[in-house]
Parts: C-alpha cells; structure tokens; sequence
C-alpha cells in the first residue's frame, strides 16, 4: 500500500539551510518565544499587524482552531478569530537577519498571513485540530522523532532547506518525539487550494 501524501506538498523553491538555522541563533539571543498559554509550544512572530506590535503577543501567537477535546467528539473553537491579511508589516527587530529574504522570496510566490517560528519542545504533541487555512512549513531544526500526522498519514520534514505545504484544515496534529526542540518557520497561506 502506499502512503497517500497529497495534503503534504513540497514546493519547488529552497532556502539555505545553514543561513536559517544561524539566524534562528541570533534570534533566539534577544527575544523569547511567546507560549500563548500552551505548555510545549512557542511563537516567535515575524510579522504584525502594520504598527501595532501588540499584534504579535499573547493568543494573537496561536489564533482559531477547532478540535474535539473529549469523548463526545463534538467539535468546539478554541482562541481568538485572526485577520491574517492584516499581517503585512515584517517586524523590523529582525529585517536584518536571513528570514527577511526568506519572507520576501515567499512573499512574492503566496499570499501570507502571520508569519512565525514555531517551537515544539521535547517528547510533546500538539492537539488534535483543524486551522482555517494551509500552512508553509521550512523546518529549521528537527529531528527523525518529528512528525506531523493529518487525518491518518504521518509524514516527517526535514530540515534542508525544503518549503512544504501543508492542508491544515483538515483534522492534524504534530510531535516530537525527540530530545531537542523542532523549530519551524510557519506561514498561513491565504491562496492555496488543496484538491
């Protein structure tokens, strides 16, 4: 049987993956990632709403999604609705770093909405959860104990440099079953359509 990987799209551009871990580095010197009240997870923003810095703290770090939290499996909504075409000003504590150019690359391909580093910490999982759009994913740091899992297919990215999409709104979750944390640049992307 083979594994059907049609809601996980590898895109034909690539980044340097040596530069993206080295600014990843820089970064994380000056600024702490913000937990939006989740244990195991963090978010650094990389973009905001245009002069509004608040745009980028607390549960603005995580946004809506829905999930089936219990037995009933009657789904609920969980956070704050997000404006995600309102994400369109690069945070300027970070326009002199490699993810600039990344954003700019990207920018031009897809319509973006919140862009972030995403930390997964050690031997964690996210819950299982829909979001309203796909995501992009460049897998920064990772590890073989990395997966995502959507509906029923567990696929692992690595970290080479690799841009990946994928259909986040279907029913997924994410772990990491490492013992270092999985660090990734996600985007919502506001212009992909999956089959």
């Amino acid at each position: 049987m083979t594994l059907n990987l049609d809601d996980f799209q590898k895109q034909d551009i690539r980044f340097d993956i040596d530069k993206l871990q080295q600014s990843y580095k820089e970064i994380i010197k000056t600024t702490k990632f913000e937990d939006a009240g989740v244990s195991n997870f963090g978010a650094i923003s990389l973009t905001q709403i245009p002069g509004d810095p608040e745009s980028i703290k607390g549960n603005n770090a995580r946004g809506v999604y829905w999930t089936k939290p219990d037995q009933s499996g009657k789904e609920v909504s969980r956070d704050i609705d997000i404006n995600e075409d309102a994400y369109s000003e690069f945070v300027k504590d970070y326009k002199n770093t490699y993810f600039k150019e990344v954003y700019d690359k990207l920018s031009s391909k897809y319509k973006l909405g919140r862009v972030r580093i995403l930390l997964k910490q050690p031997r964690s999982t996210l819950s299982w959860h829909r979001d309203p759009e796909p995501r992009l994913h460049i897998p920064i740091i990772t590890n073989p104990g990395c997966i995502m899992v959507i509906d029923n297919v567990a696929h692992h990215m690595p970290a080479d440099g690799s841009v990946w999409i994928t259909n986040n709104t279907k029913y997924h979750n994410a772990f990491n079953g490492g013992e270092e944390n999985r660090i990734h640049l996600v985007a919502c992307v506001l212009d992909y359509k999956f089959n």
